[in-house]
């Protein structure tokens, strides 16, 4: 594996503990092809979901390297890294972190034995369970991942990792014991992993973080977003089924369930987080979000001359808006491409610096105009203030907020940074109250009702817990988020109850 400076080792990486990850997963089995390169091309793809640190881990049929850093895609790789990455199955990570620290030894894929080999495992999402498959690990191989006497990581992805390593016995094989480790696991994870010999899949049987499986002409390749099947040449064959273990190996691909599919797909991927050329469950992302636009403006009419997205992500719904409004659609706002999304950024400082680099707005445009300005979400409010600020000083005569999304109120548990509840401008603030905290003239979200309506799917079918408090997979005493420990599931019930979100 790699070191903080990029060198190959062939050490393993140690268990990891406590996680919460939004991240982008890759795996490709294709013999005969570059896969480290091919790797290399779908995390390009998916930098979006994380751009912290990345790793590729490559197996030639006789052992296991993995490269990792800290950095983008295309900081930590170069042509000498893919180089030493050669063999005919690869696993790629690109991460952020939320409660495990932004550092080297939190990076992934991870790296561990088993009975009958060498594992690397990539994972996007959060288990809602550590504390308890911590002990677990502990009673069946001494290891202990906790403290000073724990190996140096905060993130959950190892801990699934040693599960693996220590669950399984003489001679079984990793498929086996992985379809009897998945059903311990709550919470939700989408996985790409390997062996020597085999690439595997796996998706949570709520299937709350997205996997889709794609087909090469010499291989298949697993990937967190359809768009980066499209990157790589490959077609889009389905998505990896919740409770699913799909294999890969010299005999094909095969399939098995380890749990019963209960599907609840995270909403928050269709108003935010996925690319709008990925399709999530057949639909197409940017498609849904400029239905949201639609909804938001019959849901939320205002008198306005231009309506202008916040860039890039409230690019769709803003032109959504001004296709049911009639009022034109204008770019009022320059994106600086090279600045991260800042929600994701790790201080509150560096949240509101990052804001002003990246968005200046168009004076030309906007000076003296009635503006709609359409969003994805507000979260803490920090780019929504900052952003009603530069309007008003660059001349906007009014400036009113239409948000594609309804309040986000609730901590999410299953892998998105939301930090706590205490955090969420949406709790003890009403609309008028969070209107004048960000300045704005109105402000206006969509429904749940319409949200839901707008990506064509049921609401059952859906997870909608930071906008309800309606969480698919029970939170156990002591889950974390964000660093802090916060109640458990009868706690987050009653909350919802007094709140009418139940």
């Amino acid at each position: 594996m790699a070191r903080g400076d990029g060198r190959l080792t062939h050490d393993l990486l140690p268990g990891e503990k406590g996680p919460q990850d939004e991240c982008g997963v890759f795996g490709v089995w294709a013999p005969g092809e570059d896969v480290a390169r091919l790797t290399y091309f779908g995390l390009y793809a998916l930098q979006h979901r994380g751009q912290e640190s990345a790793g590729i881990a490559a197996s030639n049929g006789d052992q296991i390297l993995v490269y990792k850093d800290m950095g983008l895609v295309s900081q930590v790789f170069d042509d000498r890294a893919l180089e030493s990455l050669r063999g005919r199955i690869a696993v790629g990570h690109t991460r952020y972190s939320t409660t495990g620290a932004s550092e080297w030894h939190n990076a992934q894929p991870t790296l561990g034995p088993t009975p009958v080999g060498t594992v690397a495992l990539g994972h996007n999402g959060n288990l809602t369970n550590t504390r308890e498959l911590v002990d677990v690990v502990a009673e069946r191989s001494g290891e202990d991942l906790t403290g000073e006497m724990g190996r140096g990581s905060s993130t959950d992805t190892a801990v699934i990792t040693s599960l693996l390593g220590c669950s399984g016995a003489e001679d079984e094989a990793l498929e086996d014991v992985a379809a009897r480790v998945f059903p311990m696991l709550e919470g939700a994870y989408s996985l790409v992993f390997m062996d020597e010999h085999t690439l595997y899949a796996a998706r949570d049987p709520h299937g709350i973080r997205p996997l889709v499986l794609g087909r090469l002409e010499r291989g298949w390749c697993v990937a967190s977003e359809t768009a980066a099947l499209d990157i790589v040449g490959a077609s889009i064959v389905r998505e990896v089924e919740p409770g699913e273990l799909i294999v890969i190996d010299a005999d094909g691909l095969r399939s098995r369930r380890f749990a019963e599919s209960t599907p609840h797909g995270c909403v928050f991927e269709y108003v935010y987080l996925a690319r709008p050329d990925t399709r999530i469950a057949g639909v197409p992302v940017n498609a849904a979000r400029t239905e949201m636009g639609r909804v938001l403006a019959r849901e939320n009419p205002v008198e306005a001359d231009l309506v202008i997205p916040t860039p890039e992500s409230g690019t769709p719904a803003a032109i959504g808006y001004a296709q049911e409004s009639g009022i034109p659609f204008a770019q009022g706002l320059v994106k600086n491409s090279y600045v991260g999304r800042t929600f994701i950024q790790p201080t509150d400082t560096i949240r509101q610096l990052g804001i002003r680099l990246k968005l200046n707005p168009l004076r030309e445009v906007i000076e003296g105009q009635r503006l709609v300005v359409v969003d994805d979400s507000i979260v803490r409010g920090n780019t929504q203030r900052a952003l009603v600020r530069m309007l008003r000083e660059a001349g906007a005569a009014e400036v009113h907020v239409r948000i594609s999304s309804p309040p986000v109120k609730w901590p999410c548990f299953y892998g998105i940074d939301f930090a706590t509840r205490a955090e969420l401008i949406a709790n003890g603030l009403n609309l008028d109250e969070i209107r004048d905290n960000i300045g704005a003239d109105s402000l206006g979200y969509i429904s749940v009702e319409g949200m839901v309506a707008a990506t064509s799917l049921p609401e059952s079918r859906l997870c909608t817990a930071c906008f309800t408090g309606r969480y698919p997979v029970p939170i156990r005493e002591g889950a974390t988020v964000s660093g802090c420990e916060m109640p458990g599931m009868r706690e987050l019930s009653e909350l919802a109850v007094t709140e009418g979100a139940s």
